[in-house]
């Protein structure tokens, strides 16, 4: 059993905690369902500007896993051009 974690550093065009709250929730949302994959926002909760979100896979192969991963983070570009991706890294845990 292979785990891969995805930590993605974001940059924010929101000016308050509610509209980054919106942001973070549709990006969470939508790759839980999408990937069936776990996820949260693991860091820099208390700046409306930035974020961190973290996102888990658990394959048998270590290829999926991190395949999975590797076209979240593609996804998360293509469909939010507002959201710029300032640092990412894949672990496997």
């Amino acid at each position: 059993m292979f785990i891969h974690c995805l930590e993605l550093h974001l940059s924010l065009s929101a000016h308050s905690l509610k509209e980054k709250r919106g942001i973070v929730k549709s990006i969470l949302g939508r790759a839980r369902n999408r990937f069936n994959i776990s996820c949260a926002e693991v860091g820099r909760q208390d700046n409306p500007t930035v974020a961190v979100l973290g996102f888990v896979t658990v394959s048998p192969d270590k290829s999926i896993s991190r395949t999975v991963l590797v076209r979240l983070e593609d996804w998360v570009y293509e469909n939010w051009p507002d959201v710029e991706i300032t640092g990412s890294d894949i672990s496997e845990v």
